[in-house]
């Protein structure tokens, strides 16, 4: 199965600058403002450093079906 990086808009506070965006080791995670962050899919590893780092769970690696 798949996995794919999903943002939960609703849990993330928007009102800072996201601290994950510096924990992805290949820049997957862009943020402009401090809107909640969006995957580049084609950038992205699926490693979940980002979603573990997330202390507000807005981060979430999830199995694809």
């Amino acid at each position: 199965m798949e996995k794919r990086l999903n943002v939960v808009v609703e849990n993330c506070p928007q009102n800072h600058s996201c601290p994950s965006v510096k924990i992805c080791p290949v820049g997957a995670l862009t943020q402009e403002g401090f809107y909640a962050p969006v995957v580049d899919d084609s950038k992205c590893i699926r490693c979940g450093k980002c979603a573990n780092f997330c202390p507000k769970q807005a981060l979430v690696l999830e199995q694809n079906e």
